[in-house]
């Protein structure tokens, strides 16, 4: 195989894995909080406690996946233009 070839498959490969995921599961954890919902702080003793919520994901730890976004946002696109 020629090294594009190659590279074209091993890209072909990556894509249709994390179209895959995507499908599979639309929501990954935060990578503001990492899947807490909220912020840790340290008190002035050194104790963790809970901080403030977390803006990115609404205090949820989730969030919408890149490729899950622009597959709604295509899919909504596709609807508003072949609606009646």
């Amino acid at each position: 195989m020629t090294p594009i070839l190659l590279a074209i498959t091993l890209l072909l490969g990556i894509t249709l894995c994390y179209v895959a995921v995507c499908a599979a599961s639309p929501f990954g954890t935060c990578r503001k909080c990492h899947g807490w919902g909220f912020e840790m702080k340290a008190d002035r003793k050194g104790r963790m406690k809970r901080g403030k919520d977390c803006r990115r994901c609404r205090a949820t730890g989730k969030r919408i996946r890149v490729g899950r976004w622009l597959y709604n946002r295509w899919a909504r696109i596709y609807r508003a233009g072949t609606a009646d």
